[in-house]
């Protein structure tokens, strides 16, 4: 109705059409140009009045030079979003007519469109303070995102060279971490959905999505998260026990639970954790949509995303030291086919094994290649046995070219890459020697004879002495049980040349000693985000905790003359049926420090007791 009782079409209420008015201007009558900036720039314009305005510029776009950027602001900046479904069509054929004729405003358009990505702003009143704050009670809030995506789809579609002019904007638009869950949920949901149209975008939008999230990652170190959350627990208890009797609080409550909010027990208590683990949901979530086509893995989707990630790993996530949570991207897509477990693992062996590659980033993928093959469920013990095979022989190699010569002698900078390696092959062996031993005992014992792991630990190069302790103590403990190499003579000798660091400060002198001299980190540490965490968990190698039986058994040497029944017996007795479930694990060190990860998926600093 409204619109029917509108006035007629380049009929306005100061006369004249646009045309005229446009003409006026360029003659120098600017009255009737700043009555129309007046009236679009009205807070409280009418539909009828946009659509007609919007009808006129649209014949008139030829006019809308440089000289009148300022009158085009204004259009963009009309409330059109929120408006009838005709204004919004009609302001979308605006669009295309401007851009397709004048590329100057090409920039504006854009901008105009991608601050649109998030949910408006409104000013809430606290204190006597204007607090701005996103609206997240917008119903019609995923409807405005689709029909933003239109108009950049519209814009592209006149404008090919789009995408390179959208990506600064998209860079320069990316909300602070500060703000709001749902100001950060909406950004990058809208950004993955920009890569569905205009895929020449995808490398660099992701590039620029998993940087942000690696801030945010280095930014709540998992003692920090964890402490949170233990203060979050403590409060809540407490409060519980206080409030009873007190007050009846469910009015409250049924107004609090009217706005869409995730529940308290999903909640990360650590609001940049909060953020990041929906961040990295909506990341999982985009990854499943591209690999899978009505339910089925799409290969083609799948590589191509694989290789767009790949890049984004090798330049973001293995530069940075000890990150614990956004490298989850590669062990996500790496379950959804062998295949894809295997080019990852020769990707990161060709980075080890390149001497040309810095050796912080060679030791980096040693630390990844072992934490891969001991947590990832979906690798078989096939796979397992290939890389310890290609890790082994590289070390064996690597002591018939190092071993001998002036630098033959215990030293990270000289042989950090032989460290890390040695580590991989330790921590691997641990979390998976049960599996390497079941079905067949004494196939296994062989296999692993053949690795010749005495030669590894007794090399002038004393491995040893250099990787995490944990990691030694369990290695030493399983490779005595199964008679492959005595470790213990060589930990003493380590220990008796340990010289610990002292120094002084302010509270007097502290005695340091550096338990993890090659800084490294176990990359896939338990995923501790709780609402993502759903998501790795199924695929996810976690480890029971040691029993006394355990170790005591540890300390009891396998006999090498078992017969076949005495192996049945001990298959039965001490070998998961390839459960993916393990008895023990080491944990990561932080530097100088024990993981604080211990009670929630790898255990703590393991001691067997070295035999008499």
């Amino acid at each position: 109705d409204e619109f029917i009782s509108s006035p007629p079409r380049k009929t306005v209420r100061f006369g004249g059409t646009l045309t005229e008015i446009l003409l006026k201007y360029e003659k120098g009558d600017t009255t009737d140009f700043e009555l129309l900036k007046h009236q679009l720039s009205d807070p409280d314009i009418k539909d009828a009045q946009i659509i007609n305005w919007l009808h006129e510029f649209r014949a008139s776009v030829a006019y809308l030079t440089k000289e009148l950027e300022q009158l085009v602001n204004i259009l963009l900046k009309l409330p059109w979003l929120r408006r009838s479904r005709e204004v919004v069509e009609e302001y979308l054929g605006f669009l295309g007519n401007l851009v397709s004729a004048q590329t100057v405003h090409l920039r504006p358009c854009l901008r105009m469109i991608v601050s649109q990505f998030v949910p408006p702003r409104i000013t809430i009143r606290e204190d006597d303070v204007d607090i701005s704050d996103s609206d997240d009670d917008d119903e019609n809030i995923s409807e405005n995102f689709n029909t933003c995506h239109r108009a950049l789809q519209t814009v592209a579609r006149y404008v090919p060279s789009t995408p390179q002019f959208l990506m600064p904007i998209l860079v320069e638009f990316f909300p602070f971490i500060n703000k709001s869950e749902r100001t950060l949920e909406c950004y990058v949901h809208n950004l993955l959905q920009v890569t569905v149209y205009l895929p020449t975008l995808r490398l660099q939008i992701l590039e620029l999505i998993i940087e942000k999230l690696l801030k945010l990652d280095v930014s709540t170190p998992q003692q920090d998260i964890e402490d949170a959350e233990e203060t979050a627990n403590n409060c809540a208890s407490g409060e519980k026990s206080t409030e009873e009797g007190l007050f009846d609080m469910e009015e409250d409550e049924d107004r609090k639970g009217s706005k869409v909010v995730s529940p308290s027990i999903e909640r990360m208590a650590h609001p940049l954790a909060e953020r990041l683990d929906i961040l990295m949901t909506i990341l999982f979530s985009y990854i499943k949509d591209v690999c899978h086509v009505d339910g089925k893995l799409n290969i083609s989707n799948t590589k191509d995303l694989y290789r767009d990630l790949v890049s984004v790993f090798d330049k973001l996530i293995l530069p940075t030291h000890a990150s614990c949570h956004v490298q989850y991207f590669m062990f996500y897509i790496c379950s959804f086919k062998l295949g894809l477990a295997e080019a990852f693992l020769d990707h990161l062996w060709k980075k080890l094994q390149d001497p040309n590659n810095p050796s912080v980033i060679r030791q980096t993928a040693g630390s990844y290649i072992g934490s891969f093959l001991a947590r990832a469920k979906f690798i078989p013990i096939v796979t397992v046995k290939a890389c310890l095979d290609l890790l082994v022989n590289w070390l064996h190699k690597y002591i018939d070219n190092q071993d001998t010569g002036a630098n033959a002698y215990c030293d990270v900078a000289l042989h950090g890459p032989f460290y890390s390696t040695c580590q991989a092959v330790f921590y691997t062996l641990i979390f998976r020697h049960k599996q390497l031993l079941d079905g067949n005992l004494r196939k296994g014992l062989s296999y692993l004879q053949s690795l010749n792991f005495e030669r590894i630990v007794m090399c002038q190069l004393n491995p040893l002495k250099i990787c995490i302790p944990s990691v030694v103590n369990l290695f030493a403990a399983i490779t005595r049980k199964y008679q492959l190499v005595f470790c213990y003579t060589i930990i003493e000798r380590n220990n008796r040349q340990f010289i610990p660091v002292v120094r002084s400060g302010t509270g007097g002198d502290l005695v340091q000693t550096c338990t993890n001299p090659l800084d490294s980190f176990f990359p896939f540490d338990p995923y501790i985000l709780k609402r993502s965490k759903k998501t790795i968990d199924p695929m996810y190698q976690f480890w029971e905790e040691l029993s006394a039986e355990d170790l005591e058994n540890l300390k009891k040497p396998i006999k090498t003359d078992t017969s076949e029944d005495e192996d049945d017996d001990f298959l039965k007795g001490e070998t998961p049926q390839n459960d993916g479930v393990v008895g023990i694990a080491p944990n990561s060190y932080e530097s100088n420090t024990r993981s604080p990860v211990s009670s929630i998926g790898s255990p703590a600093d393991c001691y067997v007791p070295y035999p008499l």
